[in-house]
């Protein structure tokens, strides 16, 4: 099919695809271009393909204008764009994606930057992400800071075996170090888990981090009903799933970073959408820190916390 075929696509797309909020990359008009790259055998993510001039998109043959309407019809049933095209961008980066994680969020980038604000002040920093999922705020802790020491861990094999292989697809396998287990235990010195240590890493991390980050489960299982197909039905609920008032996980992690991390190191959260002034006040009174710094949305909703070790 030629590119004048692209209008009559793109009408249907407007029509009748929906685009949820905390994706607004995924117009109408990138998901066409990024089906279309598929069809052709270039899968890329829908911000790639957003930058794609109409005249630059490859002319489909008729089995390619076939695996096209195929595809626009598994998106317009509610498979993620990403999960078809198995790519997703996250700060620059376009790496692998799959049902194995949740599918890296623009709100997380938020988290992210204010990350590497810190980080780049240090020398040599050492750094954890639990909760890693895909590997997106590991790796781009890693690429954004070439002197960082970072490892990723999940709850989740698959998981952490998306995330080994965005780091092979990325040229950062050197650079991240990657762990199978439940929140900061992979990381913790006793001898029960240092057979968990790959390579013969000891490393004690106990007061020796200068970042953790978690990117948690946040959603309340209450919310799990109401929440869009999209999500529930393909991206797996261990990624957000928080428990009977959503912060379960949070809690955890409060309790136990400050073990972890050195006196000024800084743990960086990821919240949903009005945790952020309890998360706000329970890290206060953990008396471990000193005042958290709040990074809100486009829409002033804190959306990420930061809080320095005292």
């Amino acid at each position: 099919m030629s590119v004048a075929g692209f209008t009559e696509r793109l009408t249907v797309l407007r029509s009748a695809m929906q685009t949820l909020p905390d994706k607004p990359e995924e117009t109408p008009e990138a998901t066409l271009r990024a089906l279309w790259c598929l069809a052709a055998g270039r899968p890329m993510s829908a911000e790639a393909a957003s930058h794609l001039a109409d005249d630059a998109l490859p002319v489909l043959d008729a089995a390619q204008d076939a695996q096209l309407g195929a595809l626009t019809a598994q998106r317009l049933a509610g498979i993620p764009l990403a999960h078809l095209t198995g790519r997703q961008t996250f700060m620059g980066m376009e790496m692998l994606a799959g049902p194995q994680a949740l599918i890296p969020r623009r709100e997380t980038e938020l988290l992210a930057r204010a990350a590497l604000v810190h980080l780049r002040a240090m020398a040599q920093p050492r750094v954890i992400d639990v909760c890693t999922g895909s590997g997106n705020l590991a790796l781009s802790m890693a690429q954004g800071v070439p002197t960082a020491r970072v490892w990723g861990a999940d709850l989740s094999p698959e998981a952490v075996a998306l995330a080994e292989a965005n780091a092979r697809h990325l040229g950062l396998s050197e650079r991240v170090q990657w762990r199978c287990g439940d929140l900061l235990a992979p990381f913790d010195a006793s001898e029960a888990n240092a057979a968990n240590a790959p390579h013969g890493d000891s490393a004690d991390f106990l007061g020796r981090t200068d970042l953790l980050l978690c990117n948690p489960p946040y959603i309340s299982s209450g919310k799990l009903d109401s929440m869009p197909a999209e999500i529930v039905q393909h991206e797996p609920s261990l990624a957000f799933d928080g428990g009977p008032f959503g912060i379960r996980i949070l809690q955890r992690l409060m309790k136990d970073a400050p073990r972890f991390l050195r006196s000024g190191g800084w743990l960086g959260l990821e919240v949903g959408l009005g945790q952020g002034p309890a998360v706000q006040q329970w890290l206060a009174r953990t008396g471990q820190f000193g005042t958290p710094q709040a990074v809100p949305d486009d829409h002033g909703q804190v959306r990420s916390l930061l809080a320095q070790r005292l």
